[in-house]
This record gives structure tokens, sequence and C-alpha cells, in this order.
């Protein structure tokens, strides 16, 4: 193992350093690594913030438990600790536990406020089952979609309260604690040989990517995660009307012209298009999609067929605004080769999707108010 990873070391060692050090493109791609970097550490910096005051969380969350079972038997838990373990309970069960209000008045608890449906009886009955409730009043706004809430945007799915590391987000601290786990048994790994050193070196590795990345392990390798991989959400505004802002959108073959790293569009007939794109290291990569949905001057959706090399689904929403301008709302997720992973490793070379659009987005807008090319456009 560690001779084939010498070798693997070697060939990436060179490459990396042809690839820094090129005579006419060195010096740019050293900047963005360097831009990286402080990134990194930025966010390195936020998530040690994050993790201490998680502990501390914990640790005033232990020290409140511990004194309430130590509480004489028959001694009823104030409103205010009560309320603390409801709030405490609802992060567990809830994927937006903020946008739920929970009043306690002598044991009786009021909750207020939106929800998604398919939550609703899981919360409740979490709740209910709170050491010290002894009445719920169930006030909730029930709404089948987040679509048009603003307080359930976002937030990941919770499917129980049960083993904290059995959720799809992990906490901090439970971040902390695997990614040094992983770290650990990859270093064992690295520094022994034998079959089952192999095993627990990789297995140290798979933990350690978890916990950084904070993504299921389904998506940080791309296998039975579909499309969804890595998500993008942008909005803009554009100083035209809906009906000219999705004419050009619904003529596809227009994405060369604002997008840098789109080659061809090529429509295939059916709704179904051929797409070439310059991937990691100015390499190609190709796929076929088809439009899902199309509503017009309102909406155009669309997905890559199966089999394709990059998983890709996306949708696009027209939006007229009262000054005659258009807001573009667009969602996109994809799950390129080795998934998340892929995805990092794509950025490192410059061919980070969540970094491109706002710079694509900018030259549609031009393109679209002025009508002129830019230079910098795959098409120019």
């Amino acid at each position: 193992m560690n001779k084939g990873l010498s070798m693997i070391g070697g060939v990436g060692l060179g490459a990396g350093l042809e690839y820094l050090f090129d005579p006419e493109v060195g010096n740019r791609r050293r900047a963005m690594l360097r831009d990286k970097a402080i990134h990194a550490l930025n966010k390195a910096e936020a998530a040690m913030e994050a993790t201490a005051l998680d502990l501390q969380h914990r640790m005033i969350g232990a020290v409140a438990e511990l004194r309430s079972r130590m509480t004489e038997v028959g001694e009823e838990a104030s409103d205010e600790l009560l309320e603390a373990r409801v709030r405490a309970k609802l992060g567990m069960v809830s994927a937006h536990p903020k946008a739920i209000e929970a009043r306690v008045n002598n044991g009786k608890v009021t909750l207020s406020g939106p929800i998604l449906a398919e939550e609703v009886d899981r919360v409740l009955s979490a709740i209910s089952s709170v050491r010290g409730v002894k009445e719920m009043d169930n006030q909730l706004e029930v709404h089948q979609t987040a679509e048009n809430v603003p307080s359930l945007q976002g937030g990941k799915q919770r499917r129980s309260a049960a083993f904290e590391l059995m959720q799809e987000d992990w906490s901090p601290t439970s971040r902390m604690t695997m990614g040094a786990t992983g770290f650990v048994l990859t270093l064992y790994g690295l520094r022994r040989d034998g079959f089952f050193r192999t095993i627990i070196g990789t297995l140290g590795l798979g933990i350690l990517a978890r916990s950084i990345t904070n993504m299921p392990v389904k998506q940080i390798v791309g296998m039975g995660a579909g499309p969804d991989a890595v998500h993008v959400q942008k909005t803009i505004n554009i100083a035209a009307p809906a009906e000219k802002v999705f004419e050009f959108w619904d003529q596809i073959e227009n994405f060369p012209k604002f997008m840098a790293n789109v080659r061809e569009v090529q429509m295939k007939g059916e709704g179904r298009s051929h797409w070439v794109v310059a991937g990691p290291a100015g390499i190609p990569v190709e796929w076929d999609a088809e439009i899902t949905e199309r509503i017009p001057n309102k909406l155009i959706a669309w997905k890559t067929v199966p089999g394709s090399v990059v998983e890709h689904a996306g949708i696009v929403r027209f939006d007229s605004n009262p000054d005659g301008t258009t807001r573009i709302d667009i969602k996109l997720s994809y799950n390129p080769p080795a998934g998340a992973i892929g995805h990092v490793i794509a950025s490192l070379f410059g061919a980070d999707p969540k970094s491109e659009m706002d710079a694509d987005l900018a030259r549609m807008k031009t393109l679209i108010e002025t009508g002129i090319r830019p230079h910098d456009a795959a098409a120019a």
C-alpha cells in the first residue's frame, strides 16, 4: 500500500508543479490557490468558533439535565427549564426549529409558526414525550411545501431524534470529534501494511471526509445520490421584460454566449440537447439533457438523461417586477464524477460552478440588457 501511495504521490506532485508553474498561466493559478487557502482559513476559524459555542451549549445543557435529574421526585420543572427542553428537542426533530415558537405556561406547551406537513406528527410526538410536559396546544401553520415561506427555506431534514451521527446534519462538536477519529484511523492505515489496516485507513478517510463536508456519504462519493451531490442557488434582476428574458433562455444555443465553460450546445429535437463543457484543466465533458417542464414566460426545468457522466438538474423561474424588470431565480444541483469530492477537486482547478455562476449571470445580464456579447464567454 505504501509503495503504491508513494508512486501516486510522486505523479501527483509532478503534475501539481507543472500546473502551478506553467509559464503562461502559473501566476494566475497560484494567486487563485492563495485566495482559496485564505478563504479556507477563514472558514476554519468560523468553524472553530461554532464548535466552541456548541460545546458551551452542550455543557450548559448537561448541567441543566443533571440538575433536573437530581430534583426531588414530585417537584415540577420550571417553565424556563421546560422551554429549554422543548427547544432542544425541536432542534433534533425539525429542519427549521427557529420557525417554531414554543411557549410554556404551567407545563402546557403551545407551539405556533410555520412547519412542513411531513414534520408535524414527528414534532408533536417528540414534544409530547419531553419530561415535564403536561399538555400541548397545537397552533402550527402547516405547509405542504416550503415555497413562498421564507422561514422554511434551507435546513437539513431531520428524520428522528435518534443517535446524532445518524442525522444528515452533524453538529459542530460531532464533526470535530469524528474528524479527529477519522484522522487518527487514516494515519494508522497509512503507517501500517496489511489488508485489515488498509480497510481501517479507508474507513478513517471516509469518516474524515464526512466530518469535513457535513454531507451524507452517498453525496460525497456520488453513488446513489442522483443529481443532488452539490446544490447552487442564485437570484439576479435584469432590466428587461420577462418575455424577453424567457425567450433568451428558451433558446439554449445562447448559453455559450455568456457561459465561460460551455463550449457548445446542440438541439437534438423533442426537448433534448447535447452539451460540451470545459471541465477541470480544460478537459471537455459531454452529456445529454432534456426539458422536464416549460411554462412560457414563467419557468424552465431540465435534467440530464440517465447514464450521463455528470448528473445534473435545474429549474429557472422568471418573475416580473413592478418596475418592468425581471427577477430570475435559479436552482440547480449536480453530481460530478466522484460526487462532492470531485466537486472539491474541480474547484481547485477553477471549475467550480458555485464560484463561476455569478460571473456567467453577470455576462448574461449585460448581453440581454445591451446586446453586447461578453469577450470572455466561450463563444466570444
